[in-house]
């Protein structure tokens, strides 16, 4: 699935469910304009993926690829920023899933607004970091 299947296929549905995550975005996150940096959201965004990989097999996994990655508007300090999770592939040693990213703005109105969105592929591995089945056969 290419980021042009994401985006059309989040565009068309919003995030059911409870987030994976849910985060208030603090000062410490934030450039000197109060937006939060991007790299601060895709911390959360691989660790919510990384939740969602371990629903499909009591594993330890590591992130191989985020893609597709788009950043659709700003997050400020004081957003509550929830990261939705769906499996779309369970492969032999991966689960490729998407990560639809929302905030919750913290004004008066609490406007919820999608953030970002991309896809993250995490392989299963053993304690010596080799590749493994994701779920036991």
């Amino acid at each position: 699935m290419n980021s042009e299947t994401i985006k059309d296929s989040a565009a068309e549905r919003p995030p059911c469910g409870d987030p994976a995550i849910r985060v208030e975005m603090l000062p410490r996150d934030a450039n000197k304009h109060g937006t939060i940096f991007g790299g601060a959201i895709l911390s959360y965004l691989d660790l919510a993926g990384d939740i969602e990989a371990r629903r499909n097999g009591s594993r330890k996994f590591v992130t191989v690829a985020i893609r597709g990655v788009e950043f659709i508007a700003p997050v400020f300090v004081g957003d509550l920023v929830s990261f939705y999770t769906r499996t779309l592939k369970v492969g032999r040693t991966s689960v490729t899933v998407e990560i639809i990213v929302e905030a919750r703005r913290d004004d008066v109105n609490g406007e919820c607004v999608r953030v970002m969105e991309a896809e993250a592929v995490y392989v299963a591995v053993d304690e010596n970091q080799r590749p493994i089945p994701v779920k036991d056969q």
